[in-house]
């Protein structure tokens, strides 16, 4: 096992764990990449926890994870799950990018793309579309 490996090892287990399919570990040019399909948005999260128990604010730039929800489709409702605040929804998928909406916690938004793995682009309930961070949406 490389030194990557072994430092986001419970990474790699909590995916194992939660039963994500397809999963990739591979070690390039000094980042270690983690992909595969999750069958829900909560087993999604099971890895991005065992990240944030090492890395509490996700800033680690030698791992990238890529967990994709299986079966989540253009047009799917999902729930706003922030701790707090109100979800920004940006016109880029950036937190540099210009917050263009909002949507409260609780509050449903519908799914357009999984852009990548930690941006998704939605549409509020205004009609205002853009991209919000996926850990604060469950199917």
């Amino acid at each position: 096992m490389s030194t990557l490996q072994d430092k986001y090892s419970s990474v790699v287990s909590a995916a194992q764990s939660a039963g994500i399919s397809n999963l990739q570990v591979q070690e390039q040019d000094g980042i270690l990449y983690v992909s595969g399909n999750a069958s829900n948005t909560a087993a999604k999260d099971t890895v991005w926890n065992a990240l944030g128990a090492i890395d509490s604010t996700y800033s680690a730039t030698d791992i990238n994870i890529d967990v994709q929800v299986s079966g989540l489709a253009s047009g799917s409702l999902l729930t706003v799950a922030t701790e707090e605040s109100n979800l920004n929804i940006r016109q880029e998928p950036s937190t540099e990018a210009a917050v263009v909406g909002k949507a409260a916690k609780g509050a449903s938004v519908t799914l357009i793309e999984q852009t990548s793995d930690e941006w998704w682009k939605v549409k509020n309930t205004d009609g205002q579309e853009g991209y919000a961070y996926s850990r604060y949406l469950k199917a």
